[in-house]
């Protein structure tokens, strides 16, 4: 049987639909970028396109590259696979910026990065059905509003800076739009005590196969007082009422979130690793 590799077309699309719907937890978030923009064969066309390795007419693992290799998301699937991927994919991408399962981002950045990666962190994938959910709610958890910006903005920076070490205002021009623009997507939620917005978390990703939260943060000064619980069960509550799962990643090390999760009813997965190279 050959063992090719070559970029998806709009005849894939199913093929690749089908590939990632077999570990959905795993895949949501490419899954969710195939629902909202569709899968692009042009590469110039949009700003990014899939490749895919094929064991004859096969699918059997594939890679979302975005901006040229400013983003890099490969399927779940061993480093054997995504290794060939990349491989082919060496003349054409320079990797800023990867992630996935760990051993699929590990064969990415044995291809593709040139020196150490700027930031290299490993998450533990949780994930949690209604089924699983414990008691924690807080009705007052809403929709962050585009009047909420000015007090939102500082929330959003200080996810950025401990989730990956980055002053986002100060290095990132389009910054402030991205937050603007998720607010009016309404995939913001924030919690606001006396005036002052406390807690926020992002829906990263969605689908119909469930969505990903990211950028859970609490305001240090409002910490352990339940928030980020009560507000985690709260949206996960409210999603979880029109989707079959959501996911979470928890970097490794940070014990106090992974309790959060566990309490709240997520169940840890596979490892997965964020790559940052400039």
């Amino acid at each position: 049987m050959s063992v090719t590799v070559q970029q998806l077309a709009a005849r894939d699309a199913e093929a690749l639909r089908a590939l990632l719907a077999r570990d959905p937890s795993h895949n949501l978030y490419l899954l969710g970028l195939l629902e909202e923009f569709g899968l692009n064969s042009a590469e110039g066309q949009g700003g990014f396109s899939y490749w895919g390795r094929f064991d004859g007419q096969t699918l059997t693992a594939a890679v979302f590259v975005g901006g040229a290799g400013g983003l890099l998301v490969p399927s779940a699937s061993d480093g054997t696979a995504t290794g060939m991927i990349a491989d082919a994919l060496a003349d054409r991408v320079r990797l800023r910026g990867a992630v996935g399962d760990k051993p699929a981002v590990d064969a990415l950045v044995r291809s593709l990065c040139v020196g150490r990666p700027k930031l290299s962190r490993t998450y533990r994938l949780f994930a949690v059905s209604a089924d699983d959910l414990g008691p924690f709610t807080n009705p007052l958890l809403r929709l962050a509003r585009e009047e909420d910006l000015p007090r939102l903005m500082p929330l959003a920076a200080g996810a950025i800076q401990e989730l990956h070490e980055r002053d986002a205002l100060a290095e990132d021009p389009h910054f402030e739009a991205r937050v603007a623009q998720r607010v009016r997507a309404r995939r913001t939620y924030v919690l606001e005590e006396n005036g002052e917005l406390v807690f926020k978390v992002d829906i990263g990703s969605r689908s119909q196969y469930g969505a990903e939260l990211e950028n859970l943060y609490t305001l240090p000064s409002q910490r352990k007082k339940g928030h980020a619980t009560l507000c985690l069960g709260q949206i996960s509550r409210f999603l979880l009422s029109s989707l079959p799962r959501l996911t979470l990643r928890v970097e490794e090390k940070d014990e106090s979130l992974a309790r959060i999760a566990r309490r709240v009813g997520y169940h840890a997965g596979r490892t997965q690793r964020v790559v940052l190279v400039d």
